[in-house]
């Protein structure tokens, strides 16, 4: 069934898109201990990329890759639920993808720290 929202065009379909998004990062903030300490991650790091004396294109990276991070883990939380609303089960297939969802958080952390350390070692 699709949602009764899907006809809906232009600012009233913005509004409506936004709350999702806002109750989106209000559930994962409430129920996700791990976007939770990305989120105190990022309150950390935005900060510092403003105080730190660098150009505007390596602020924009040093912020942009934390922000990515911010989105891989919701995707992955995204994924969890999902496999963990179809079934509680061990399963081979609901295995690997809890695990590659995790694989891209990981890589995401990794990207992280090798541009804001590529950033200020240069």
């Amino acid at each position: 069934m699709e949602s009764p929202h899907k006809g809906k065009t232009g600012i009233r379909r913005l509004l409506i898109a936004f709350g999702y998004s806002c109750a989106g990062l209000r559930e994962a903030f409430r129920n996700e201990d791990a976007f939770r300490q990305e989120v105190l991650l990022a309150g950390v790091l935005v900060p510092l990329a403003f105080v730190l004396e660098r150009d505007m294109a390596a602020r924009a990276l040093m912020i942009g890759c934390v922000l990515l991070l911010l989105i891989v883990e919701l995707v992955n939380s995204a994924i969890e639920a999902t496999v963990d609303r179809i079934s509680l089960d061990d399963h081979r297939l609901a295995k690997r993808a809890k695990d590659i969802g995790s694989a891209a958080v990981l890589l995401s952390l990794v990207n992280l720290a090798l541009v804001w350390a590529l950033v200020l070692l240069r």
